[in-house]
């Protein structure tokens, strides 16, 4: 038999070269934005000589340094509180079957699919009045507004991460352990927690990256001083674009890519499959 299998037709290069051009398409402004980030210009879109001086004024522009502080202050804070909150939901939901469930998981995909700027126009007037009318001084510092608004979509992500997780291993542990009388908090602490624990971290570091990409909840809740990188961004397309702008770009991006790969190395080294890993990261 010859390599039949081995034969391209006329269509199947179509079909690559079509794929290729779609990653190109997606994949190249964030290239230019990496190589731009090397401008020495006064304006981004003006490529003059290559350097690092981008990449100096993260440190010594004040507005700059501030807003990378607090984007990424708040979204470690974030992903904590996302964490054990999602931590939480999914173990329920994965060891505590019944009605309730439908409607709890209805109720995270409300919070999934809802569009930022709802969240953002409801947040906003009742952040106030908890600060403000209640008395509730807490809720006036722009970092707890930020961690409240960043929490809510991640805290469903990482539910579903983790109820995806612990629905795929057989629950026999956790029985036997309450056979031999240890309380419910134990079972939890030394049996069921190290079970989910690769989607409870996989949950936690990509409730991080949601938090430093969340731009329309952070322009609505921010208060002055506590300004995050997204919103920065946003004010300066007002005088133009500078290259520290793409500097900064492509550190998170590194961060995001950096916080991707550990999710992956993580799932991995708990003997996931590849096939396991994309459906846990997708909560299914």
């Amino acid at each position: 038999m010859s390599g039949s299998g081995e034969h391209r037709t006329l269509t199947d290069y179509l079909l690559y070269a079509w794929g290729v051009l779609v990653f190109a398409f997606l994949f190249l402004p964030i290239v230019v934005i990496i190589l731009y980030s090397f401008n020495e210009g006064r304006l981004l879109v003006a490529f003059t000589e290559f350097g690092f001086t981008p990449f100096r004024a993260i440190v010594e522009r004040p507005q700059i340094r501030s807003a990378v502080i607090v984007s990424i202050q708040t979204g470690a804070i974030a992903a904590v509180l996302a964490t054990a909150l999602g931590t939480l939901a999914g173990v329920a939901m994965a060891r505590r079957p019944g009605r309730w469930v439908f409607w709890f998981v209805l109720l995270l995909l409300l919070v999934s699919v809802t569009p930022e700027i709802v969240d953002a126009v409801a947040l906003l007037p009742w952040l106030v009045f908890l600060g403000q009318d209640v008395g509730l001084g807490i809720f006036d510092n722009g970092v707890v507004r930020l961690v409240v608004g960043h929490s809510l979509f991640s805290t469903a992500v990482v539910a579903y991460i983790v109820r995806a997780r612990l629905v795929g291993l057989d629950a026999q542990l956790e029985e036997a352990s309450a056979d031999l009388y240890a309380s419910p908090w134990t079972t939890f602490r030394r049996i069921t927690l190290p079970l989910a624990m690769p989607a409870v971290l996989a949950g936690g570091l990509l409730a991080f990256t949601l938090s430093l990409d969340n731009t329309i909840i952070s322009a609505f809740v921010q208060v002055s001083g506590t300004t995050p990188w997204p919103v920065y961004v946003l004010s300066a397309l007002r005088s133009g674009l500078r290259p520290e702008i793409a500097a900064v770009s492509t550190i998170m991006l590194l961060l995001t890519l950096l916080s991707l790969v550990l999710v992956w190395l993580v799932l991995r080294r708990a003997g996931d499959s590849d096939t396991q890993i994309a459906r846990t990261m997708t909560g299914n």
